[in-house]
């Protein structure tokens, strides 16, 4: 007897449902207890990637909670590739979902922080432009160009300080969150993904660049997040984290 893709992949993700009827092994012998295994191999397997996926959020939760919220995401979102890299996407959305937890709202913003990171690790290589190319140029000239970002660049923005509750969960003696919004810019200027606080018209600005926007038209778009915006900050975060691989000069 055949057993659905659909049947068989309910009952793999939740073990309170019974194993499906006429299952069976190699040796054409019911599956019962072997199945039960496997499917318990899986479920640990699935809440370890969780914990690698999400260290931050598990540390705030504790184990046993993170192994819990595991469990119930597995079964809402079952993964879609065989590549663990891609496993957890929907966790944020789904923390932002859970009504229990809304106590603590910046759960989502973080696991999206560290879902980023995860992402630029796995972004494609690009070689950053040398710095030195934009000595020669005007800053007149320099407002006119426009640039290519490097795949692995990524920007999370929320109103909670998500740079700080990662940092003072990751990095001995780091200073407590203070409450004000934080964006953040995540690079990788070698192997591993680096994040770093943005300004307040930063995320506005590289956005504005990573749509196609001359240096120029990305500052005004970061003029309307703040008055005072001052590119050099940002600009030099680009160029120190190897962000910037091509720069478009006008003409």
């Amino acid at each position: 007897m055949n057993v659905s893709q659909s049947l068989f992949k309910t009952a793999m993700m939740d073990p309170n449902q019974p194993v499906p009827e006429g299952l069976s092994d190699a040796q054409d012998r019911p599956a019962g207890r072997r199945f039960n295994v496997y499917r318990n191999n899986v479920a640990v397997s699935l809440t370890e990637a969780m914990h690698t996926a999400f260290p931050v959020i598990a540390k705030l939760l504790g184990k046993q909670n993170m192994d819990g919220l595991s469990g119930i995401f597995l079964r809402a979102h079952p993964p879609s590739s065989p590549l663990m890299m891609f496993y957890g996407e929907a966790f944020p959305e789904f923390l932002a979902g859970m009504k229990q937890l809304d106590h603590l709202g910046f759960l989502p913003d973080v696991a999206r922080l560290e879902l980023a990171m995860r992402e630029s690790y796995h972004a494609a290589d690009a070689t950053p432009i040398n710095p030195q190319d934009l000595a020669g140029l005007t800053i007149e000239e320099l407002l006119e160009c426009t640039v290519e970002l490097a795949p692995s660049l990524r920007v999370v923005r929320s109103p909670w300080p998500i740079y700080d509750i990662w940092r003072f969960n990751t990095e001995e003696n780091a200073p407590k969150p203070e409450p004000v919004p934080q964006d953040v810019l995540i690079t990788r200027p070698e192997f591993d993904p680096a994040p770093q606080p943005l300004p307040v018209g930063g995320a506005d600005w590289i956005e504005a660049l990573r749509l196609g926007a001359s240096f120029s038209e990305a500052h005004d778009c970061a003029l309307k997040a703040t008055l005072d915006f001052d590119l050099g900050t940002p600009l030099a975060l680009l160029l120190q984290s190897g962000a910037i691989i091509q720069l478009n000069t006008k003409g």
